[in-house]
């Protein structure tokens, strides 16, 4: 079996955790043997339709989205993290391509840094789903 090939969409929104996201990410990739590409958005609304577009592309068997979202003293917070979870849904659905969801929602910048990990976490996720996905179609070939 080749190499699967994941497409990754970071924010570049809260800088130092989504760069210490994608350091993760791209540590785990490099242990997988996996292919990626990368591309980078303003902030998580943007993660979904960059993630569909690859998906429309055919060009991957998986996704990862990896962003951070921190609480403020808005609602704002509210709806960044349930609408950048709903668009991720909607384009794993929409497209039939795995999503895996690396957006961070926390309620303070100390909380995501604790859980710099979830990058190469979200990896994991997004290669097992392509492997799932793979494995159901030769079952029902």
């Amino acid at each position: 079996m080749s190499a699967l090939r994941l497409g990754v969409v970071h924010s570049r929104f809260n800088a130092e955790i989504c760069d210490a996201l994608l350091e993760s990410a791209r540590g785990e990739i490099a242990r997988s043997g996996a292919a990626a590409e990368f591309v980078a958005v303003p902030g998580a609304l943007e993660i979904p339709p960059a993630l569909q577009w690859l998906a429309q592309s055919g060009r991957f068997d998986a996704l990862v989205a990896i962003g951070a979202v921190i609480r403020g003293e808005t609602y704002h917070f509210e709806v960044v993290a349930d609408q950048s979870a709903r668009g991720l849904m909607d384009v794993a659905l929409d497209c039939g391509v795995p999503v895996a969801n690396g957006i961070l929602t926390t309620e303070n910048e100390a909380q995501a840094l604790a859980r710099r990990d979830k990058g190469g976490e979200a990896v994991r996720v997004a290669l097992e789903m392509a492997q799932l996905k793979a494995a159901l179609a030769d079952r029902w070939r």
